[in-house]
């Protein structure tokens, strides 16, 4: 029987059409603003790491996020280049005149439908609502054919009044339904609920798509029941960086999504072997680090300190990797040289620098290296050296 894990790419025709919102929804975090070249930058990179739709800002907020969305258009040609507008005629005509030079454009009309927003911000009924998201996708259809409808808020709408609406946006003519999950409120059954209850209403009248936020930690999680239910577009950014604790992390559903085949059969266009480098690019344009402990990407994602973890590793990776660092473009298998690694992870680590020990030498090195590490954490290759050279002195004066 071959060894669980590893398994990097899912045989099946599903496809998913994954849609980056880093530089709309994740620049929103407090922190996180990029500048036209910024973002001219990055989205070259999301065009090479093979995104199928770039959110490339909401024109209306700024002249700078005009700016960018231009420019992206005019650049960046194989990936749909999408634009974020209220349901305002003049949000989406601003939205419009910067997209209209794009390959492939699209608007993305937004408008709240929780009962929440429409009675303390909107002030609105739910008939009004509902006129209100018909009329802003029919105006969006006068210049573009490829229209997005995002139920602002819809994990907690009415379902009834939720699956209204989406029948009337895909009756004036968006062709993508979004129902995201705003606040991070839902729980994956939730998810899964809501979308196989507006899929029954609509049947195939529009792509429906997943945008989740992780204030309980849930957005993968929720993300993944989404597509499990009907979803067939996934919206995420890069570290997973967005409002208050973030948005699904792109990195971790597409390796979820490759690892996982057997439970999730779906088809991504993800050049996996780029996700490292794209995100540090966001990590040095924002002037925030990746966590050492971020799933993927993180610096500690293929790291090994625990003896037992450096043993397993040393004598078949997949007791301890589920898959391969360069699947995902990082640099590569870590065995740390720490208060918890055992003699045969040391062993392994002098050998790699060319250094290979005695027995008795390398049970005196043992022996000194753990106290040393239990103060400073963590031995560079550099302190590891000298500790070898020292007890390699001590053992020859003892010989």
């Amino acid at each position: 029987m071959a060894p669980r894990g590893g398994t990097l790419r899912p045989v099946t025709t599903t496809p998913l059409t994954i849609f980056d919102t880093t530089m709309r929804d994740g620049e929103q975090a407090p922190g996180f603003s990029m500048t036209p070249a910024a973002k001219a930058r990055l989205a070259t990179q999301l065009d090479c790491l093979g995104v199928d739709v770039i959110e490339a800002g909401f024109p209306k907020a700024s002249v700078g996020d005009f700016e960018a969305v231009r420019g992206i258009a005019a650049r960046v040609r194989r990936p749909i280049i999408a634009a974020l507008a209220r349901a305002l005629e003049d949000d989406i005509d601003c939205a419009w005149e910067a997209l209209r030079g794009a390959a492939r454009p699209r608007l993305h009309v937004f408008l709240a439908t929780s009962d929440i927003h429409l009675e303390y911000k909107l002030r609105v009924d739910r008939a009004a609502c509902r006129q209100m998201a018909a009329a802003a996708v029919a105006h969006a259809r006068r210049y573009c054919p490829d229209v997005e409808f995002s139920a602002e808020d819809a994990t907690r709408s009415d379902p009834a009044f939720l699956a209204e609406v989406a029948e009337a946006v895909i009756e004036a003519g968006a062709s993508t339904v979004n129902l995201p999950d705003t606040v991070g409120y839902a729980l994956p059954e939730d998810i899964g609920a809501m979308f196989a209850a507006v899929r029954a209403r609509v049947g195939d009248g529009a792509v429906l798509s997943a945008h989740c936020h992780d204030d309980l930690g849930l957005a993968v999680s929720n993300s993944l029941a989404a597509i499990q239910a009907g979803a067939r577009q996934v919206e995420c950014t890069i570290n997973g960086i967005g409002e208050r604790a973030g948005n699904a992390a792109l990195e971790e559903i597409v390796m979820a999504l490759c690892v996982r085949p057997d439970r999730l059969p779906y088809r991504v266009g993800i050049r996996t072997e780029h996700l490292f480098e794209t995100s540090r690019l966001l990590s040095a344009i924002v002037a925030v680090p990746v966590p050492p402990n971020k799933a993927i990407v993180g610096d500690n994602a293929f790291a090994h300190e625990a003896g037992v973890h450096q043993d397993g590793m040393l004598k078949h990776r997949l007791t301890y990797e589920i898959m391969e660092p360069a699947t995902v473009g990082a640099p590569g298998t870590r065995l740390v040289i720490g208060k918890h690694s055992g003699i045969r992870g040391v062993d392994a680590r002098c050998r790699a620098l060319g250094h290979h020990l005695r027995p008795d030498d390398l049970t005196r090195l043992y022996a000194r290296l753990i106290p040393l590490a239990d103060q400073i954490k963590e031995l560079d290759d550099t302190r590891l050296a000298a500790l070898i050279a020292e007890t390699r002195g001590v053992g020859a004066e003892a010989r």
